[in-house]
């Protein structure tokens, strides 16, 4: 691929490779917004098949947190970082400080947090090189659980756009991925008294949870295909596409997975089938929010950012209701709030440079 392409095409201000021979840690950090503050976005490690697998996921990853910081109203640009390895067998102390050092190299310009294979402990051996970190155990912690509770309310917010009501009793739900988020969510779920419909990539793990809340359990292949009133993907990003949205039988689809979308136009696609499709970068913007809260001037408060993540559900229904009147794909009307946003903020010039 041609990177500089890739970034222009995107608009990405900085790509970094690092490459550490002591730990063997590769890692990339892409930035690529920092009109309204620093960018904010977590770290994933994953085992990609090559490093153009690892380089895309970055550029994609990144722009979308531009657009979900701008949508949750937060002084923060978009980055995001990867760091090539198996995190359920590459993890070590050193490679963690080797990836932090790189990240204090920045300056500022990044501040990295969890995200796929990454967790507080990994975070708090990365903050022992870098102050540019968040969700710390001492801090906000685990983004997860404000990730799941942003989803729970935007799925509501759908339900009302769609059923007239966001009573989620009864209704049937297919968890995609039951991660982090994805387990949370499935518990929040079966309190809401919804039927489940779950799987994951890791069956041995997947089957416990769903055993645990009475859910049924599918191969991940079968996922798309299932009868159900709501589709949450919570997993990896790109799965609706043409070959899986002409399985879906649903009528929401509402999930904490990034990039959910493989290309713009599925938007169109989804839009067609007459499905509520919940932009993802909206609905899962829970655990950037708590993340942000540390960063204000006394420090993390978790009523003010868990009273801050549960407005993603009028963030949803107004997103909703503008793609409904415009008659555009809902990732469309989402995308020109953010913009608007950036766009408005990114001319204003400061008159107070605070100590």
């Amino acid at each position: 691929m041609n990177i500089f392409e890739a970034m222009e095409k995107f608009g990405h201000e900085e790509l970094v490779f690092w490459y550490d021979k002591t730990t063997g840690l590769k890692a990339i950090v892409g930035i690529h917004d920092t009109t309204l503050g620093p960018a904010l976005g977590g770290c994933r490690m994953w085992p990609y098949e090559n490093e153009e697998d690892a380089i895309v996921d970055v550029l994609r990853l990144s722009r979308g947190m531009t657009y979900k910081n701008a949508a949750m109203g937060l002084d923060l640009g978009g980055g995001k970082s990867v760091i090539w390895a198996d995190s359920r067998q590459d993890k070590s102390e050193a490679l963690f400080r080797a990836f932090g050092r790189l990240i204090q190299s920045l300056g500022g310009r990044y501040i990295t947090a969890e995200d796929v294979g990454i967790n507080a402990d990994d975070m708090a051996v990365v903050a022992r090189e870098t102050e540019f970190v968040g969700g710390l155990k001492e801090t906000s912690g685990d983004p997860s659980p404000a990730t799941a509770v942003g989803v729970l309310e935007g799925m509501k917010a759908a339900a009302k756009t769609v059923w007239g009501t966001d009573d989620l009793s009864g209704k049937t739900v297919a968890i995609q991925g039951l991660g982090h988020v994805g387990s949370i969510l499935a518990k929040m779920l079966k309190e809401e008294q919804a039927q489940l419909i779950v799987t994951d990539i890791h069956p041995e793990e997947g089957k416990l949870v769903a055993e645990e809340l009475g859910a049924e359990w599918v191969e991940p292949g079968n996922i798309y295909g299932v009868a159900a009133d709501i589709f949450a993907p919570c997993a990896l990003g790109a799965i609706l596409n043409d070959e899986t949205i002409p399985q879906l039988q649903c009528r929401v689809i509402a999930g904490s997975a990034n990039n959910q979308l493989k290309e713009p136009r599925h938007g169109l696609d989804l839009l067609k089938k007459q499905i509520v499709y919940v932009p993802d970068y909206v609905i899962n913007g829970g655990g950037v929010v708590n993340v942000a809260d540390e960063f204000h001037r006394d420090g993390y408060h978790p009523d003010r950012a868990y009273a801050r993540v549960r407005q993603i559900g009028t963030q949803v229904a107004e997103i909703l209701r503008r793609a409904n009147t415009e008659r555009i794909p809902t990732q469309e009307a989402a995308d020109r709030m953010a913009e608007s946003r950036i766009h408005v903020l990114g001319r204003v010039n400061a008159t107070y440079v605070p100590e």
